[in-house]
């Protein structure tokens, strides 16, 4: 995407750069995680991320780089070391638990949840929370090099998706890694990051889709469970999403294909801007059964006529 020539200058600080950082999670970018929100550099009560776009909220002080689906969290996933340091302060006893409102008193305060402080000289220092029950294998005073393993991303503290959240602070001051200087090039990545490689940085995409025989309920696709390894011949066909970044206008079209050619299409204009979101799309079987053979899922997040994302999908009717 190229960047418009717009400019903001930000409330944040503006700062030397002597700190360079690693990914503070060990997937790939782009396909085992994602960034979920970012910094939020608008110092009233709404909300603006380093690209002038929506993903952050108000008050949110780190970036967050999520997974796709709570299977991936108990497979494990581990989080990493950004820049090397001296370990300032760990927390490893708060339970993995989607935040309600319930959970307040619980947390009292400690929306983090589980996590690590690193102090890396220079007044910078790097946090990172939510992560999983017990899973933190560094104490108070130990030595970390960049991309030694902290623990794993987990569900701890005031979250509802599993990520890892890192803060940047430099003498207190909270940091925006993609904007260090405190301008911010509206649609775009500028040049000076903290990040020791580019990062993609989409504002918007599919993470996940699947066939089922129903519309599936939305905690069964963020758990990874919704998806159906075979069709039947006498029930529904759908195809589902679970995407992230809605903005209002955003179309996400959903087609299916089958043995005989095209099934099915929706174009599903967006109505409010959502961090994660899901739609399914699909059709009755016909009195005689659907035919053997393959069927193909596609899902597409667009944006003002551009395309942000894809994913396709097979399945078979033996």
């Amino acid at each position: 995407m190229r960047a418009i020539a717009l400019m903001i200058t930000c409330a944040t600080p503006a700062v030397a750069q002597d700190l360079r950082l690693g990914l503070p999670i060990d997937c790939t970018l782009g396909d085992t995680c994602y960034i979920q929100n970012y910094v939020d550099n608008d110092p009233s009560e709404a909300a603006l991320d380093f690209q002038c776009g929506s993903l952050t909220y108000d008050g949110h002080k780190g970036t967050d780089f999520g997974l796709p689906l709570l299977s991936a969290m108990d497979v494990g996933v581990d989080v990493l070391a950004s820049a090397a340091g001296t370990v300032r302060g760990v927390r490893n006893d708060m339970r993995d638990a989607l935040y309600t409102s319930d959970l307040a008193g619980e947390i009292n305060g400690r929306d983090c949840g589980n996590g690590v402080v690193v102090a890396h000289g220079g007044a910078w220092e790097t946090q990172y929370c939510h992560m999983k029950e017990g899973s933190v294998v560094v104490v108070t005073g130990d030595q970390v090099a960049p991309g030694d393993i902290l623990g794993q991303v987990g569900l701890s503290g005031r979250t509802q998706f599993p990520h890892v959240h890192i803060s940047v602070r430099r003498s207190g001051a909270i940091v925006d890694p993609f904007a260090p200087e405190g301008d911010i090039i509206c649609g775009g990545v500028g040049e000076n990051t903290l990040w020791d490689i580019r990062l993609d940085t989409p504002a918007g995409g599919v993470l996940s889709i699947g066939f089922a025989d129903d519309v599936p309920d939305y905690d069964s696709v963020k758990a990874g469970t919704a998806a159906a390894t075979f069709l039947s011949a006498d029930a529904p066909i759908v195809l589902w999403a679970f995407a992230f970044g809605a903005q209002t206008g955003d179309v996400v079209t959903i087609t299916i294909d089958g043995p005989d050619g095209a099934l099915f299409q929706t174009d599903d204009v967006l109505t409010r801007v959502q961090a994660l979101f899901m739609r399914a799309g699909g059709l009755n079987p016909p009195e005689d059964g659907w035919p053997t053979g393959t069927y193909d899922g596609v899902v597409t997040h667009n944006r003002d006529g551009i395309e942000l994302d894809r994913l396709s999908t097979t399945i078979s009717l033996p």
